[in-house]
């Protein structure tokens, strides 16, 4: 009599039924855990859906602490905060402070090659930069919190849900389709993938300043009216 093959399990049957996209986001999904999972999983659909309204949040009027955060501070939030601090130095916005840090960062390890060379080619440098994990500290002080992608607000909203309401997409400075969506890592891309992710970053941070100018003007001109 011959052997029959094993029947497939289940994670082989959902393999076969879904599609890969599916099966990373279920997989994300899952990695994310009970209480970061279904947040992820909120916003992924309803960014499929087109409905991305509520990743559109504005700065608060006052905001002083600026941190920025990506998944290995190794890309994303080194560029931004250097971008960051260029751009209101230039705005002489000399009260605000900005740092970056990852929710997987390993301490102490060196910008990506491909970001220290994106990065030079706008005239910054990362070669400085150490990668940092984002501590309550650091939450705590800052009054809006950068994230760069669902996986990045979902966690953080999870680990510290005393601050959810501080925790902001980039992309809600970004111009046209991308306002509102994800800014994707480039790790797993090339230096191409880089200096387009670098192009968004550049366009989320001068809007960005360009508010924080706005409400500084508008703050000024109601001190002077209070003070005749």
């Amino acid at each position: 009599m011959t052997d029959l093959p094993p029947k497939p399990g289940a994670k082989q049957m959902l393999g076969k039924l879904l599609p890969p996209a599916l099966l990373k986001e279920r997989s994300t999904f899952l990695r994310l855990g009970p209480i970061a999972g279904p947040i992820y999983a909120r916003m992924r659909l309803l960014d499929w859906m087109g409905m991305r309204s509520s990743n559109v949040t504005g700065v608060v009027p006052g905001a002083r602490s600026f941190l920025f955060v990506c998944f290995g501070n190794l890309m994303r939030s080194p560029m931004a905060e250097a971008m960051f601090r260029k751009a209101i130095a230039a705005a002489q916005l000399n009260e605000i402070r900005a740092a970056s840090a990852g929710l997987h960062a390993v301490a102490g390890t060196e910008a990506h090659p491909w970001a220290m060379t994106a990065a030079q080619e706008r005239n910054l440098s990362l070669t400085g930069h150490r990668a940092q994990s984002v501590t309550g500290a650091m939450v705590a002080d800052a009054d809006v919190i950068f994230a760069m992608d669902f996986q990045n607000k979902a966690e953080l909203i999870a680990q510290y849900p005393e601050s959810k309401d501080k925790v902001v997409m980039l992309s809600s400075y970004a111009n046209g389709p991308q306002r509102g969506r994800e800014i994707a890592d480039p790790y797993f891309g090339d230096l191409a993938a880089t200096r387009e992710c670098y192009s968004i970053l550049q366009s989320c941070i001068e809007n960005l300043v360009e508010a924080l100018v706005q409400k500084e003007r508008q703050h000024n001109t109601l001190e002077a009216d209070v003070s005749r």
